[in-house]
């Protein structure tokens, strides 16, 4: 790991575990991009980059050097409007009107660790020889613009986090109508494009298709992340797949509205550019003021596309992800949303207590509806005070009554949503977002608050604290149902109403740093109406997301499968629901539904009070199994096998970072007539060494069978022959000696 800078090319080479980053400053002024890919020595850095005279419509901004041109010259940080007519990485606005700008390099500097961005999530190193930091500052100085670009480089996973902080030098106000994270233009254009797509309920499929010349764009203008399209994309060679071939991976750690985009040029180049969505989108910097991008992380794998989800895994996973339960076991929780919905006392909730300790869970967790008059989705969101219809003793001395149980308590909330029929809307109608004179467009029976204003963070923070200081509650799941409409608020002057939405995320950024600072102990789950911001900037503050509402097991093989592309495991919350299933009605075994969600941070979402002794005998296995194996799972490296989305089964496995102990997972969604005989090569595993291999789901190692690693991988394990849909089975793999 190093970065290093040549005064004689004028070249930057940054060099992680097995990967280099290499830019090069032409005419002592404009920054390229030179490689990003395998690790190289880089004996000739100086004669790596090329360029070429092109025509007259690629103009040069030398007139005594025709083969520079912006237009064709390979970029770190383009703009638009100097003679480069691709998509550009940021545009400025003059208060003259004009969006002409240029930034030269002015100066740089290389030095340990990495630093924190101001008020946004970011990767982070617990010691600076982790990782080396580049800054290079780039100025207009004709209009008092900087952009320093922020690169860092870490010793122990091939990723560059790359982020930008626009500065205004000079003595104007000016606009900022564009503001990504980075540019990067790479050499060629012979990729298929891979990103995650869905919507409610169907989160994270995977879509794969070439590039072609011309743009390939995804975004979100929802406000959030959303369930629609994740703020992901990878750029793989042609013949990449999981385990071979090359992989770039850029993912932006940000929740709010992004964009991502792969333009190719008529000469082949591919410019990726993302960062938050420039749609109704602008800054005003005064005079001294400054704009921070989120961070995005940049991957590259030459090992396909599982090798670069590991690199992602274990980055997030180790230093994306903070506090104490980090590196802590997560704990298997009941949850009582679709075992009672709305409707459920202290009585209903003591009972599930009682058969959740009697099953060997240790958490109990109360969803929806124990505050304010919250009887169904129409009223009551923002009034966080206890229902005491349904609670008549308080929220105490529920949490006591299942802490006696010996289960931990945790608790629901959706503190960026106020109902209409509230008490604090009537109170403060003027707290939600909002546009004079315009509908306040309802989703779910209500409207978001406007988390731009530091009243309205105040609140929550006072509200929220008071509850969880009020009891020893272990967990929280941080619901957030709707996306944004009438993006304006109260407080803010005209020109900066467009400020609105990043605003907002930096609110609620504030927000969540000071209720999970406040309250290290407890467990915080993300969720928005399942996995509708599912991105890594929510997992800088809670370790872990609910995947999704749909809790089918068919569904969830193809959701936690794509979730897995990028996101690690010991982030995805995954529970056995109740049959026929509440989002498709699919009837599924418990062995299958107990072996999806064992694939997770395991846990339950039904009424545990209505199973007969045998299911209550099954779901003891279950839970007894997943505490065995949940180190594997929640930490180990996880290898994607064969995928739901191209025939009809699934397998995915665990691997200890020893490799001495495996987990294999494999589902068959459908039966086939007549069908072959199948075998699944594993991965992971040390070729040398001998494993046994048992069901896991068997009381003991009784019928372990011998196999060599290399046995495994490169001649497969056979798989069962089974008659019948919606089959599963777990494999436990021990190494001999």
């Amino acid at each position: 790991m190093g970065i290093v800078y040549d005064p004689n090319s004028q070249t930057f080479h940054l060099q992680g575990k097995s990967i280099s980053y290499i830019m090069q400053l032409v005419k002592s002024k404009y920054l390229a991009h030179v490689h990003f890919g395998r690790r190289v020595r880089g004996s000739n850095l100086g004669g790596l980059l090329a360029m070429r005279r092109r025509c007259s419509f690629s103009p040069s901004t030398d007139p005594d050097d025709l083969t520079l041109s912006l237009d064709t010259l390979p970029q770190e940080f383009p703009a638009y409007g100097g003679s480069d007519f691709r998509v550009p990485a940021y545009q400025v606005q003059m208060e003259d009107g004009t969006t002409v700008s240029e930034l030269i390099y002015e100066s740089h500097r290389i030095y340990a660790g990495k630093p924190q961005l101001e008020g946004l999530p970011a990767t982070y190193v617990e010691e600076d020889g982790e990782a080396e930091s580049l800054d290079i500052v780039l100025t207009d100085a004709a209009i008092g613009l900087q952009a320093v670009l922020t690169y860092t480089v870490f010793r122990d996973h091939d990723a560059v986090a790359r982020s930008v902080r626009y500065i205004n030098t000079g003595n104007r106000s000016m606009k900022l109508l564009r503001a990504l994270s980075f540019g990067l233009d790479i050499s060629h254009s012979e990729f298929d494009m891979l990103h995650l797509s869905g919507t409610w309920a169907r989160e994270r499929h995977i879509e794969r298709r070439p590039l072609a010349t011309g743009g390939s764009v995804i975004e979100s203008r929802r406000g959030s992340s959303s369930h629609s399209l994740n703020p992901f994309m990878a750029l793989l060679s042609k013949q990449a797949d999981e385990d071979q071939g090359e992989a770039y991976g850029f993912s932006l750690v940000y929740s709010g509205s992004f964009v991502a985009q792969a333009e190719v040029d008529p000469y082949g180049t591919t410019r990726v550019v993302m960062g938050i969505n420039a749609f109704d989108f602008s800054w005003l910097l005064e005079p001294g003021q400054a704009f921070q991008s989120p961070e995005a992380v940049l991957v590259f794998s030459a090992e396909g596309l599982g090798g670069m989800s590991r690199i992602y895994h274990k980055l997030y996973r180790t230093r994306l992800c903070r506090g104490e339960f980090r590196d802590l076991h997560r704990p298997i929780l009941i949850n009582n949303w679709e075992a009672t919905y709305f409707n459920f006392n202290a009585d209903k909730i003591e009972e599930l207590a009682v058969v959740g300790k009697q099953l060997g869970l240790e958490l109990l967790v109360l969803d929806d509806g124990w505050f304010g008059k919250r009887d169904n989705d129409k009223s009551s969101l923002g009034d966080w005070f206890v229902d005491l219809g349904k609670l008549p003793k308080g929220l105490q001395d529920l949490v006591s009554r299942v802490n006696r149980k010996e289960l931990a308590f945790g608790l629901w909330f959706e503190p960026e949503m106020v109902s209409p029929d509230s008490d604090l809307y009537r109170a403060h109608p003027d707290w939600c977002l909002h546009v004079p004179g315009r509908r306040r467009t309802e989703a779910r029976q209500q409207l978001i608050l406007d988390y731009s204003r530091q009243d309205v963070r105040d609140y929550i923070v006072t509200v929220i604290t008071d509850i969880l200081a009020s009891s020893p509650i272990a967990y929280v799941k941080w619901d957030m149902n709707r996306n944004m409409t009438e993006i304006g608020s109260a407080l803010l002057p005209p020109e900066r109403q467009r400020e609105t939405a990043h605003r907002y995320m930096l609110g609620l950024y504030e927000v969540l740093e000071r209720i999970t600072s406040r309250f290290p102990n407890v467990l915080f789950e993300s969720c928005s109406g399942g996995g509708g911001r599912f991105d890594p900037g929510m997992l800088y503050y809670m370790p872990q997301t609910w995947t999704s509402d749909n809790t089918d097991a068919v569904e969830r093989l193809k959701i936690q499968y794509g979730t897995s592309i990028v996101y690690p495991i010991s982030a995805m919350g995954a529970h056995v629901s109740a049959i026929p299933n509440h989002q498709v009605h699919r009837t599924t075994p418990l062995d299958m539904r107990g072996h999806a969600a064992m694939s997770g941070n395991f846990g339950y979402e039904l009424d545990l009070t209505t199973f007969t002794e045998e299911e209550k005998e099954a779901v003891k296995r279950q839970v007894a199994l997943y505490k065995q194996l949940r180190p594997l799972i929640q930490f180990g490296e996880f290898y994607r096998l064969s995928s739901p989305f191209q025939g009809v089964d699934a397998a995915w496995m665990f691997v200890s970072e020893d490799q001495k102990e495996a987990l294999v997972a494999y589902f068959q969604v459908l039966a086939e007539p007549n069908a072959p005989l199948k075998k699944l090569r594993l991965k992971g595993l040390e070729a040398g060494a001998n494993y046994l291999l048992y069901d896991a789901d068997a009381p003991d190692e009784t019928g372990a069978t011998c196999f060599g690693g290399d046995d495994l991988m490169h001649v497969g394990l056979h798989l069962p022959i089974w008659k019948g849909d919606f089959r599963s089975r777990l494999y436990r793999l021990k190494m001999e000696g």
